[in-house]
């Protein structure tokens, strides 16, 4: 990639620091965001006054949170390109969780809007907010080799794990098979915590001896923590795992795969929604369960 130009849409809690690491990588980032808040705290990156004035732009980052929201973002930009198509070569880089079928349809809207100048490419990341601060997402790639390729020293800037797992709509299956694991663990270790606790047991004394056999991951060792201290502060809303679940049962049906995982844990993300606790941390699950259990209007266990 010799042109370091980039336009990047969506400055939220995953959004801001990945682009602050586009921009300390040397490149041009110019971006746009709803909220005016979010541009503080990032130097070196300059202020579109739309999505559209991100036309002419090379490559095109989308991090915000549904398909639904970047196909109204985008509108205005697609327009545009009608009227007058970008330039060959043109990348739009969709890095949010979205339906892996349909970023596809959404490929051909924008073939069709660029007169096939413009390509999509999804690539969405997993790692959390410390991730993306620090510069080691996984990246998972749906794209053409010679796309992915061209775009891979970008995405080096925000990650350490880079793969192209496919054509356009795999990183986003990959995302969701990555969010299935993701969801149903910590659900897992939230049963785990709540069984403890009524028991009488001390559930960080239970996690640290989980954390040395056959149930030990990399979802106990960042998750296992707020879940023991019943921490719920957002470093990413709980409500977005039942979409990415919804995206997980989806595919299953065009695939004709099982998923009971997924099918029963999508049940239990949407009661945490019904619970009004979708705009807290993964970890609130932990109350989704507590609130579900037959004890919870009695004492807690004392053995």
């Amino acid at each position: 990639m010799t042109i370091k130009r980039v336009g990047f849409v969506g400055l939220g809690l995953m959004g801001a620091p990945m682009a602050a690491n586009i921009a300390a990588a040397g490149w041009s980032v110019t971006a746009w965001n709803r909220s005016e808040a979010a541009y503080d705290g990032l130097p070196g990156i300059a202020r579109a006054g739309s999505v559209l004035e991100l036309r002419n732009e090379p490559i095109l980052i989308f991090m915000l949170p549904d398909l639904p929201f970047i196909e109204e973002a985008a509108a205005d930009l697609l327009e545009s390109w009608r009227a007058d198509p970008p330039q060959p070569g043109t990348a739009v880089v969709i890095m949010s969780s979205v339906s892996p079928t349909a970023v596809q349809d959404f490929g051909e809207t924008v073939r069709h809007a660029s007169g096939g100048n413009a390509v999509v490419v999804d690539a969405p990341v997993s790692g959390g907010t410390a991730g993306a601060h620090n510069g080691t997402l996984a990246i998972m790639v749906g794209a053409k080799e010679t796309d992915f390729e061209a775009l891979k020293p970008l995405f080096q800037t925000m990650g350490t794990t880079v793969r192209r797992m496919g054509l356009l709509g795999s990183g986003s299956l990959a995302k969701a098979c990555n969010q299935l694991i993701v969801g149903t663990t910590t659900a897992a270790l939230a049963e785990a915590a709540e069984l403890a606790e009524l028991s009488g047991m001390d559930v960080t004394a239970l996690y640290d001896v989980l954390a040395g056999g056959l149930a030990g991951s990399r979802v106990l060792e960042v998750v296992g923590p707020r879940l023991a201290a019943k921490d719920y502060a957002p470093t990413g809303p709980a409500k977005f795992m039942h979409k990415d679940l919804a995206f997980v049962v989806h595919s299953a049906e065009v695939a004709g795969a099982a998923v009971p995982m997924a099918t029963a844990a999508i049940e239990l993300y949407a009661e945490l929604k019904r619970q009004g606790l979708g705009d807290q941390d993964l970890a609130v699950v932990r109350q989704t369960i507590a609130t579900m259990s037959p004890s919870a209007a009695g004492s807690r266990g004392t053995n």
